[in-house]
């Protein structure tokens, strides 16, 4: 005897998904409630000064719930950042194939910071990450994990160039020595815009880009004047 199965209708399969869902968002916003509180506390506190407890407490969860979400205090501290800077990775690949490395390198950063924005906003405002990352910069717990993640990026960038190149990065040691020279202005003018009293994207963007300008003519050529 055969048993006949009942197909599923769209509206009992969107019922079914409906609850997941709903689940997923609300993880999500508990998640971003929680690095919202974090980023709160550590640039009007002070990160040493700010506890896990204090930052559940402002969402009112559970210490256990933070953990749940984030492993650490420095999880908090650099996870729109990690965003930030994955999306500039991505930017790097995306680069037109016949752009030379430093025009490359260029591009993608200015670009990153144009859909900064949009990508930030979405997890954090964006004026309490560029809060954030003076916070870092004067921090210097955090400004050493900042300095190891640095090194790590720009391995990473090295090989996305080498590869853009057609090079070896382990025997050409252009890939390397172009980054290196990269994220130093970079560097440069994050402690620049961070001394500074505007704490703009486009305050950022502007001495960023009047200092990548000085990049390649610094690197390429004679700095006395006839």
């Amino acid at each position: 005897m055969r048993t006949e199965q009942s197909a599923t209708s769209p509206t009992e399969e969107a019922a079914i998904s409906a609850p997941s869902g709903l689940r997923e968002r609300k993880k999500q916003r508990t998640r971003d409630a929680l690095l919202r509180a974090a980023l709160e506390l550590f640039t009007t506190k002070g990160y040493e000064e700010t506890t896990v407890d204090e930052i559940a407490d402002a969402v009112e969860v559970s210490q256990r719930t933070f953990f749940r979400y984030f492993t650490s205090k420095q999880d908090t501290a650099f996870a729109v950042q990690e965003m930030v800077e994955r999306k500039f990775v991505e930017a790097l690949r995306q680069r037109p194939a016949d752009e030379a490395p430093f025009t490359a390198m260029r591009g993608a950063v200015i670009g990153a910071w144009d859909a900064l924005s949009g990508s930030v906003e979405e997890v954090v405002p964006v004026e309490l990450h560029m809060r954030t990352y003076q916070m870092i910069e004067s921090t210097p717990s955090l400004l050493a994990i900042y300095l190891r993640r640095a090194i790590d990026m720009e391995e990473e960038m090295a090989r996305v160039i080498a590869a853009r190149e057609g090079l070896d990065v382990d025997t050409d040691p252009r890939p390397r020595v172009a980054v290196a020279a990269f994220g130093g202005v970079m560097r440069v003018t994050g402690r620049l815009w961070g001394a500074g009293g505007d704490v703009s994207i486009e305050s950022l963007r502007a001495v960023t880009e009047d200092y990548l300008d000085h990049l390649e003519p610094a690197l390429a050529k004679s700095w006395r004047t006839e």
